[in-house]
Protein backbone atom coordinates (compact mmCIF):
# COMPACT_ATOMS: atom_id res chain seq x y z
CA UNK A 1 0.00 0.00 0.00
CA UNK A 2 1.47 3.36 -0.99
CA UNK A 3 1.31 6.24 1.51
CA UNK A 4 1.26 10.01 0.96
CA UNK A 5 2.15 12.25 3.88
CA UNK A 6 0.95 9.64 6.35
CA UNK A 7 -2.40 9.10 4.60
CA UNK A 8 -3.55 5.96 2.82
CA UNK A 9 -4.18 6.09 -0.92
CA UNK A 10 -6.38 3.01 -0.71
CA UNK A 11 -9.89 4.19 -1.70
CA UNK A 12 -11.46 1.44 0.45
CA UNK A 13 -10.39 3.23 3.64
CA UNK A 14 -10.07 6.80 2.39
CA UNK A 15 -13.60 7.86 3.37
CA UNK A 16 -14.73 11.45 2.88
CA UNK A 17 -16.62 11.58 6.17
CA UNK A 18 -14.30 11.97 9.18
CA UNK A 19 -15.44 10.87 12.63
CA UNK A 20 -13.35 12.82 15.10
CA UNK A 21 -11.88 11.57 18.34
CA UNK A 22 -13.70 12.67 21.44
CA UNK A 23 -12.28 13.25 24.90
CA UNK A 24 -8.79 11.88 25.46
CA UNK A 25 -7.31 11.90 28.93
CA UNK A 26 -3.93 10.50 27.88
CA UNK A 27 -2.28 7.54 29.60
CA UNK A 28 -3.49 6.24 32.92
CA UNK A 29 -1.34 7.47 35.82
CA UNK A 30 0.95 4.95 37.49
CA UNK A 31 2.29 5.11 41.05
CA UNK A 32 5.94 6.19 41.04
CA UNK A 33 8.08 7.19 44.00
CA UNK A 34 5.23 8.60 46.04
CA UNK A 35 3.30 10.31 43.24
CA UNK A 36 1.08 9.52 40.26
CA UNK A 37 2.72 9.90 36.85
CA UNK A 38 1.28 9.96 33.34
CA UNK A 39 4.29 8.50 31.56
CA UNK A 40 4.65 9.18 27.84
CA UNK A 41 8.40 8.77 27.42
CA UNK A 42 11.12 6.61 28.97
CA UNK A 43 12.40 9.61 30.94
CA UNK A 44 9.07 9.59 32.80
CA UNK A 45 9.87 6.22 34.42
CA UNK A 46 11.51 5.98 37.84
CA UNK A 47 11.59 3.30 40.52
CA UNK A 48 13.34 0.32 42.06
CA UNK A 49 12.00 -3.07 41.08
CA UNK A 50 12.93 -6.68 40.40
CA UNK A 51 12.69 -9.02 37.44
CA UNK A 52 13.17 -12.77 37.23
CA UNK A 53 14.05 -14.66 34.07
CA UNK A 54 15.15 -18.07 32.86
CA UNK A 55 17.29 -19.20 29.92
CA UNK A 56 15.81 -21.05 26.93
CA UNK A 57 16.72 -24.58 28.11
CA UNK A 58 15.73 -23.59 31.68
CA UNK A 59 19.11 -24.53 33.11
CA UNK A 60 19.34 -21.41 35.20
CA UNK A 61 17.67 -18.23 36.39
CA UNK A 62 18.45 -14.58 37.01
CA UNK A 63 17.06 -12.12 39.52
CA UNK A 64 17.67 -8.56 38.34
CA UNK A 65 17.22 -5.52 40.58
CA UNK A 66 17.30 -2.06 38.98
CA UNK A 67 17.13 1.42 40.46
CA UNK A 68 15.92 3.70 37.67
CA UNK A 69 15.87 7.49 37.89
CA UNK A 70 14.23 9.50 35.11
CA UNK A 71 14.55 6.59 32.71
CA UNK A 72 18.25 5.96 33.40
CA UNK A 73 19.53 2.82 35.14
CA UNK A 74 21.60 4.21 38.01
CA UNK A 75 22.06 0.95 39.93
CA UNK A 76 21.85 -2.75 39.10
CA UNK A 77 22.12 -5.95 41.11
CA UNK A 78 22.45 -9.12 39.03
CA UNK A 79 22.06 -12.46 40.79
CA UNK A 80 22.28 -15.66 38.76
CA UNK A 81 21.85 -19.33 39.53
CA UNK A 82 22.67 -22.14 37.16
CA UNK A 83 25.23 -22.85 34.49
CA UNK A 84 28.78 -21.49 34.63
CA UNK A 85 28.20 -19.45 31.47
CA UNK A 86 25.34 -17.62 33.14
CA UNK A 87 27.29 -16.73 36.26
CA UNK A 88 30.13 -15.36 34.13
CA UNK A 89 27.68 -13.47 31.92
CA UNK A 90 26.50 -11.56 35.01
CA UNK A 91 29.94 -9.93 35.14
CA UNK A 92 29.65 -8.71 31.56
CA UNK A 93 26.06 -7.53 32.02
CA UNK A 94 27.14 -5.59 35.11
CA UNK A 95 29.55 -3.57 32.98
CA UNK A 96 27.06 -3.08 30.16
CA UNK A 97 23.83 -2.06 31.88
CA UNK A 98 24.72 0.92 34.12
CA UNK A 99 23.91 4.33 32.62
CA UNK A 100 21.64 3.02 29.87
CA UNK A 101 18.04 4.08 29.48
CA UNK A 102 15.44 1.49 30.40
CA UNK A 103 14.47 1.12 26.73
CA UNK A 104 18.09 0.89 25.60
CA UNK A 105 18.80 -1.88 28.12
CA UNK A 106 15.72 -3.75 26.93
CA UNK A 107 17.25 -3.83 23.44
CA UNK A 108 20.84 -4.49 24.53
CA UNK A 109 22.44 -7.91 24.47
CA UNK A 110 22.98 -8.59 28.17
CA UNK A 111 24.90 -11.73 27.17
CA UNK A 112 22.72 -14.41 28.78
CA UNK A 113 19.21 -15.56 27.94
CA UNK A 114 18.14 -15.49 31.57
CA UNK A 115 19.46 -11.96 32.17
CA UNK A 116 17.71 -10.70 29.03
CA UNK A 117 14.51 -12.43 30.17
CA UNK A 118 14.79 -10.78 33.59
CA UNK A 119 15.29 -7.41 31.87
CA UNK A 120 12.05 -7.93 29.96
CA UNK A 121 10.23 -8.84 33.17
CA UNK A 122 11.48 -5.81 35.10
CA UNK A 123 10.61 -3.52 32.18
CA UNK A 124 6.97 -4.54 32.51
CA UNK A 125 7.11 -4.07 36.28
CA UNK A 126 8.39 -0.51 35.98
CA UNK A 127 6.30 0.79 33.08
CA UNK A 128 3.12 -0.45 34.76
CA UNK A 129 4.05 1.06 38.13
CA UNK A 130 4.61 -2.25 39.95
CA UNK A 131 7.78 -1.21 41.73
CA UNK A 132 9.06 -1.65 45.26
CA UNK A 133 9.33 2.14 45.53
CA UNK A 134 5.91 2.98 44.05
CA UNK A 135 4.67 4.65 47.22
CA UNK A 136 8.02 5.83 48.67
CA UNK A 137 8.29 9.62 48.37
CA UNK A 138 11.35 10.40 46.28
CA UNK A 139 12.01 6.72 45.67
CA UNK A 140 14.90 4.71 47.08
CA UNK A 141 18.36 6.24 47.04
CA UNK A 142 21.21 4.79 45.01
CA UNK A 143 22.71 2.00 47.11
CA UNK A 144 19.35 0.53 48.11
CA UNK A 145 19.81 -2.28 45.58
CA UNK A 146 22.75 -3.83 47.36
CA UNK A 147 20.77 -3.94 50.61
CA UNK A 148 18.95 -6.91 49.05
CA UNK A 149 22.02 -8.96 49.98
CA UNK A 150 22.05 -8.19 53.70
CA UNK A 151 25.04 -7.16 55.79
CA UNK A 152 27.29 -9.99 54.56
CA UNK A 153 26.76 -9.02 50.89
CA UNK A 154 26.03 -12.59 49.79
CA UNK A 155 23.08 -13.67 47.65
CA UNK A 156 20.41 -15.58 49.53
CA UNK A 157 19.36 -18.85 47.95
CA UNK A 158 18.13 -22.26 48.96
CA UNK A 159 19.33 -25.69 47.87
CA UNK A 160 17.31 -28.72 48.92
CA UNK A 161 17.59 -32.23 47.47
CA UNK A 162 15.16 -35.07 47.98
CA UNK A 163 15.52 -38.63 46.75
CA UNK A 164 15.26 -42.25 47.80
CA UNK A 165 16.67 -41.50 51.27
CA UNK A 166 14.41 -38.51 51.88
CA UNK A 167 15.09 -34.79 52.06
CA UNK A 168 18.51 -33.16 52.45
CA UNK A 169 18.77 -29.46 53.34
CA UNK A 170 22.01 -28.15 51.79
CA UNK A 171 21.73 -24.36 51.81
CA UNK A 172 19.18 -21.87 53.16
CA UNK A 173 18.94 -18.14 53.78
CA UNK A 174 21.05 -18.49 56.92
CA UNK A 175 23.87 -20.21 55.08
CA UNK A 176 25.59 -23.52 54.33
CA UNK A 177 23.95 -26.39 56.20
CA UNK A 178 26.45 -28.49 58.16
CA UNK A 179 24.10 -30.76 60.13
CA UNK A 180 20.40 -31.65 60.08
CA UNK A 181 18.56 -32.62 63.28
CA UNK A 182 15.91 -35.35 63.33
CA UNK A 183 13.37 -36.34 65.97
CA UNK A 184 12.49 -39.87 67.11
CA UNK A 185 10.40 -40.31 63.94
CA UNK A 186 13.37 -39.36 61.73
CA UNK A 187 11.64 -36.11 60.73
CA UNK A 188 13.58 -32.86 60.34
CA UNK A 189 13.18 -30.48 63.29
CA UNK A 190 16.12 -28.13 62.75
CA UNK A 191 19.61 -27.66 61.37
CA UNK A 192 23.05 -26.20 62.05
CA UNK A 193 24.58 -23.79 59.56
CA UNK A 194 27.61 -21.62 58.89
CA UNK A 195 27.09 -18.20 57.32
CA UNK A 196 29.80 -18.07 54.65
CA UNK A 197 29.55 -14.31 54.15
CA UNK A 198 30.01 -13.69 57.87
CA UNK A 199 32.83 -16.27 57.97
CA UNK A 200 34.79 -14.43 55.26
CA UNK A 201 34.25 -11.09 57.02
CA UNK A 202 35.63 -12.52 60.27
CA UNK A 203 38.73 -13.79 58.46
CA UNK A 204 39.30 -10.34 56.95
CA UNK A 205 39.03 -8.86 60.45
CA UNK A 206 42.01 -10.99 61.51
CA UNK A 207 40.22 -13.83 63.27
CA UNK A 208 41.77 -17.28 63.09
CA UNK A 209 40.03 -19.87 60.95
CA UNK A 210 38.61 -21.65 64.00
CA UNK A 211 37.43 -18.38 65.60
CA UNK A 212 35.81 -17.18 62.39
CA UNK A 213 34.11 -20.52 61.82
CA UNK A 214 32.73 -20.77 65.35
CA UNK A 215 31.47 -17.16 65.34
CA UNK A 216 29.70 -17.73 62.02
CA UNK A 217 27.79 -20.82 63.19
CA UNK A 218 24.15 -20.92 64.19
CA UNK A 219 21.14 -23.20 64.49
CA UNK A 220 17.55 -23.02 63.32
CA UNK A 221 14.39 -24.66 64.59
CA UNK A 222 14.55 -27.24 67.43
CA UNK A 223 18.02 -28.44 66.56
CA UNK A 224 18.96 -28.71 70.25
CA UNK A 225 16.15 -31.26 70.78
CA UNK A 226 17.29 -33.59 67.98
CA UNK A 227 17.70 -37.26 68.89
CA UNK A 228 19.66 -37.95 65.70
CA UNK A 229 22.00 -35.65 63.78
CA UNK A 230 23.01 -36.31 60.18
CA UNK A 231 25.41 -34.75 57.69
CA UNK A 232 23.20 -33.88 54.68
CA UNK A 233 26.15 -34.38 52.31
CA UNK A 234 27.24 -37.76 53.65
Amino acid sequence: MSMTKGKSTNPAINYSCVVRQGTSHGPCPIPQEGSWTKSKEIKDISGLSHGVGGCAPRQGACKLTLNVKRGIIEEALIETLGCSGMTHSACMAGEIIKGKTLLEALNTDLVCDAINDAMKDIFFQLVYGRSQSAFSAGGLEIGAGIEELGSSLVSQFGTVYTGEQGVRYLQTTEGYITKVGLDKNDEVIGYEFVNLGRFMQKLKQGKTYDEAYEQSMGTYGRFSEAVKIIDPRD
